[in-house]
């Protein structure tokens, strides 16, 4: 793998949340009635990040959950023999409630599918909203984020790695390009 280019900080992180933490309260008219549910793994991180950012905002404590979705990959037997299963958790009701799920970065719409199917197993929210980091392209399911840190044109043989403080020691995102060998993502 090759490094092409930083894309994002960590302040420019910080401001893209910001920006769609703004977005969420516009559209929805404030935070009352909503919920946060990341996608496991950097979704979660970036899902408590967008609650206390609307907190901060609004003075409203926004549910937070998080979702698992391995059993629900429409690629689970290429991942792996024995797939790790993490854990889901949505201590609250998700019927009465817009659910803004959030997830690190939106390519072929595959993870979001599956998320959309893990979510609906657990109950019937009033509507779903896709919050990502970085939307890369190549979509090959019919789904779209509403909200967007950045939009990221890529080459199939790039990888786009979300690095986060919680999970990786520091924030940034970077452009990689595969080798020559094929290897992967």
């Amino acid at each position: 793998m090759i490094l092409k280019a930083s894309i994002l900080t960590s302040e420019e992180l910080r401001r893209a949340l910001t920006r769609i933490a703004h977005e969420i309260l516009e559209r929805n008219k404030g935070a009352q009635g909503l919920a946060l549910v990341g996608i496991h793994t950097r979704g979660i991180p970036l899902a408590a990040r967008l609650a206390a950012k609307l907190r901060e905002l609004e003075g409203v404590d926004v549910p937070l959950g998080r979702l698992d979705i391995t059993l629900y990959r429409d690629d689970l037997s290429e991942i792996s023999v024995q797939p790790v299963i993490r854990d889901t958790q949505i201590d609250f009701d998700m019927q009465p409630r817009r659910v803004i799920l959030v997830d690190d970065v939106l390519y072929t719409g595959r993870t979001v599918r599956a998320a959309l199917d893990a979510l609906l197993d657990l109950g019937r929210p009033q509507s779903i909203q896709l919050a990502v980091l970085v939307d890369r392209g190549h979509r090959e399911l019919p789904i779209r984020a509403d909200y967007v840190g950045k939009n990221l044109p890529t080459a199939r043989s790039e990888l786009v790695k979300v690095k986060l403080q919680e999970t990786d020691g520091l924030d940034a995102v970077e452009l990689w390009e595969r080798s020559e060998t094929g290897a992967g993502e």
